[in-house]
């Protein structure tokens, strides 16, 4: 188990004076979760996933806090594999009631539900199960990570928009893979569009050498289709199968046109700034996940700068109201949902070069907020933990 504590350094650098100064910890724990093996490690998962954007949140903090006499602190734990997350969780709660999480589903919910975390204010930036933002949810728990059915439910859009309605897809067997699918199948009959046909991927042979030869036999049973979905999270087999199909046709999902939270690509509304910043930092493009710690880190700055409080009542009250707003360079203000504690945001569709789209689409339509027709409006949640 690692402990660190950032941020006091900076904030006493860019402080106020003393008589006005207000201080808000933030604890951030991350419990590694042992990556699957994949075909291919053309893209490792950097070693600070979540947590340099938690950093660049704690930078951004910190410069509008010294104006207004206000520091920000940052307690890292890592929680090594066989090690037990939910000591660390109590011994970072112990701290401070502020928690931003980067763990697996069943470790977010025990940490949620520890006694010390009664009243204080959690984030999950790493799990988009519909669970946690449903049946398994927490009335201390936000999450700022967008789910997968947000991310499916745009990607759906695009396949009405496009009239793409003859669908099929991969699946594969991760945990991840499972959840993802699980989600568009949802998507696709929230949007009144149909699976024509699905397959396992369940190949052990190196598709490195065998895709030209392999994936189409794999796919020549799917006859004619519009597009193909692939349903691949953890990233290792679904690059092999672009351009490798029986048919031509557009690849979409895990793979190809993408429907993300966040992605390098995104530009507009001031994000180039952000990307540039996190870039300058820590040497790298900013992912869905640090960008989902980011908001969580900005979530608290902006309610102790609009509240000038730092108690857990307070800041809750305000971040679940009205009144919140997080400029979230994704041209819309992002609010929280009241039902279920997520954060509101438009989803990005992408190829790894461009940004193709933004979701919620034009003609997509919701009664209160367009966001909303993106993953789990309140008609359709069971989470009671909010009321």
């Amino acid at each position: 188990m690692k402990h660190l504590v950032i941020g006091a350094l900076v904030g006493g650098l860019l402080s106020a004076p003393a008589s006005a100064e207000i201080t808000l910890n933030i604890g951030y724990l991350r419990v590694e979760q042992p990556a699957p093996p994949t075909l291919s490690n053309l893209d490792p998962i950097p070693e600070n996933n979540g947590l340099a954007g938690a950093q660049t949140g704690l930078a951004d903090n910190l410069t509008t806090g010294k104006f207004l006499g206000q520091k920000y602190e940052l307690t890292v734990t890592e929680v090594f594999e066989g090690e037990d997350p939910l000591a660390a969780a109590r011994d970072l709660l112990s701290a401070s009631p502020y928690l931003v999480i980067d763990a697996a589903f069943e470790d977010i919910v025990a940490i949620a539900d520890l006694a010390e975390a009664e009243g204080a204010v959690l984030f999950n930036t790493s799990a988009g199960d519909l669970a946690l933002r449903d049946t398994e949810c927490r009335g201390n728990l936000l999450h700022t990570l967008a789910s997968d059915a947000m991310r499916t439910d745009a990607l759906a859009q695009v396949l009405v928009k496009k009239r793409w309605d003859d669908l099929v897809m991969i699946t594969g067997t991760h945990a991840s893979d499972l959840s993802y699918a699980d989600a568009v199948r949802r998507s696709l009959a929230k949007f009144g569009l149909d699976l024509e046909g699905e397959k396992e991927w369940a190949f052990d042979a190196d598709m490195r050498r065998n895709a030209s030869q392999e994936v189409p036999l794999f796919t020549q049973d799917f006859g004619d289709y519009d597009a193909l979905i692939i349903a691949d999270e953890v990233h290792d087999f679904g690059r092999y199968v672009l351009y490798n199909t029986w048919q031509a046709r557009p690849v979409v999902g895990s793979e190809g046109l993408a429907a993300v939270g966040w992605s390098p690509v995104i530009e507009q509304w001031g994000a180039a700034q952000l990307q540039s910043r996190f870039e300058e930092e820590h040497a790298r493009h900013m992912t869905a996940q640090d960008y989902a710690a980011w908001a969580a880190v900005r979530t608290l700055g902006e309610a102790m700068t609009r509240t000038s409080a730092n108690d857990p009542e307070t800041l809750r009250s305000y971040i679940m109201s009205d009144q919140f707003e997080l400029a979230g360079f994704k041209g819309r203000p992002l609010t929280y949902r009241d039902w279920n504690g997520q954060l509101r945001q438009p989803i990005a569709i992408v190829h790894p070069r461009a940004l193709v789209a933004q979701a919620p689409l034009e003609g997509f339509l919701h009664q209160t907020n367009e966001l909303d027709s993106l993953g789990l409006d309140r008609p359709e949640s069971k989470c009671e933990a909010f009321q």
